[in-house]
């Protein structure tokens, strides 16, 4: 079966693909971040842009597809990006833009239906099997969907169509950029078994290799093999779940409004730190930036977890699990400073920090009892009364004066 076959692009399916048992979308902005900028710089395009850090060492946010043709992809090390593109034109990000046309896409998806799974600020899944009375088939939802994206926020998306999740994230994949790739109920071994099996999630680097060398390359090969050789090779889980993949199996249905699991950000230095202060005043900036995202999304959480990365790419993570669940980041903070120093680390150059809490809960379900005695810091109402402040006269109204003392610091060395 050809592609040709099983895809239709447009604002109906050309090739008359039968659409009627794929009520699961999967939507994929083309090179998200990388697009919103373009809308500001209409003059690079066609040009290879990239999203990054121009001068610091961090890792390509986004690049646009001349930027790939040269190799470049999300998440390479930036210094790669620019041997492999020297002729690149890199835009440092500009968060808040790309959050607020997230925001306005999931509007439409929610305009379509409430099934609506974001796994992604770009990317998200949709069952629209209830929507078909109102707004037609799947196919025509699809190209509905990536013509009100393209008309209000000027960018593109890819759609893949299909009747699991799996299958709709790779004909996604697969008809990359602006495309919509429908595959037929009946048709998806046709569409998995050429593919090779790192397309099947849950093979990464390492599965791979392991798969490669019992002669398995392509899905196909994957599918032929009995489950039971598969689990004794992956073990009874990793083995089970691709042989389901292998023919086109999964479940898994589309579930609205997936609460998050964690909340972090990390920071990595233009150049490798071994100062001690350098690293607190970073995890203060980090502790701060997590708890304000907490509070914002409702949520507080009981496990603080550091992230130190070694100059020589060695990573570290500790974690701890506080009494009673927070969103305060002083006490963030101060964990994160306790399982910096428990790492023994202190004199050891970091190419990276991070913050992170976990064992998240909705706020209005944690309750704090004070212990005989015990007074309160009022470092919640003060955090929240800086959220305020924040909001109304932007995010550099308010800082703790340990990172203004920093900051004058590096300006003055």
């Amino acid at each position: 079966m050809s592609r040709k076959q099983i895809t239709g692009i447009g604002p109906a399916p050309r090739t008359g693909a039968d659409d009627s048992g794929c009520p699961i979308l999967h939507v994929d902005m083309d090179a998200f971040f990388a697009s919103v900028e373009l809308l500001e710089r209409p003059e690079l395009r066609g040009r290879p842009v990239i999203v990054g850090s121009p001068a610091g060492r961090g890792v390509v946010l986004s690049a646009t597809y001349e930027a790939r043709a040269h190799g470049v992809h999300s998440a390479m090390p930036m210094s790669r990006a620019r041997r492999l593109c020297p002729q690149a034109v890199i835009i440092p990000p500009s968060h808040g833009k790309y959050s607020e046309v997230s925001k306005g896409v999931m509007e439409v998806f929610h305009a379509i239906t409430p099934l609506v799974e974001p796994i992604a600020s770009d990317e998200a899944f949709l069952d629209v099997g209830g929507a078909r009375r109102r707004l037609g088939p799947p196919a025509a939802i699809a190209a509905m969907i990536k013509e009100q994206v393209l008309e209000r926020y000027g960018i593109t998306c890819s759609v893949g169509v299909a009747a699991s999740k799996f299958v709709a994230k790779l004909a996604s994949k697969q008809c990359k950029p602006d495309g919509l790739l429908v595959v037929p109920a009946d048709e998806v071994v046709a569409f998995l078994h050429p593919l090779p099996v790192s397309a099947l999630w849950g093979v990464g680097e390492r599965t791979e290799q392991s798969l490669v060398r019992l002669g398995i390359r392509t899905v196909g090969d994957l599918a032929r093999v009995p489950p039971g050789t598969l689990q004794r090779e992956l073990g009874q889980a990793v083995g089970g779940h691709l042989a389901a993949l292998a023919w086109g199996r999964d479940e898994r249905p589309v579930t609205a409004h997936v609460p998050d699991k964690s909340i972090g950000n990390e920071e990595t230095f233009a150049a490798d730190v071994d100062d001690p202060d350098v690293i607190r005043r970073e995890l203060l900036r980090l502790s701060e930036r997590v708890a304000a995202r907490m509070r914002k999304g409702g949520h507080v959480g009981r496990t603080v977890s550091v992230k130190l990365r070694r100059a020589d790419f060695t990573t570290i993570t500790r974690s701890r699990t506080l009494r009673e669940p927070t969103d305060v980041a002083q006490v963030i903070y101060a964990t994160a400073c306790e399982l910096y120093q428990a790492a023994g680390l202190e004199r050891v150059r970091l190419r990276l920090v991070g913050v992170r809490m976990e064992n998240l809960r909705p706020a209005e379900e944690a309750t704090r009892q004070l212990s005989l005695g015990e007074r309160e810091t009022g470092w919640r109402e003060a955090e929240q009364a800086m959220d305020k402040a924040i909001r109304r006269f932007g995010p550099d109204a308010v800082v703790p004066a340990s990172l203004v003392r920093g900051k004058l610091d590096e300006i003055e060395t």
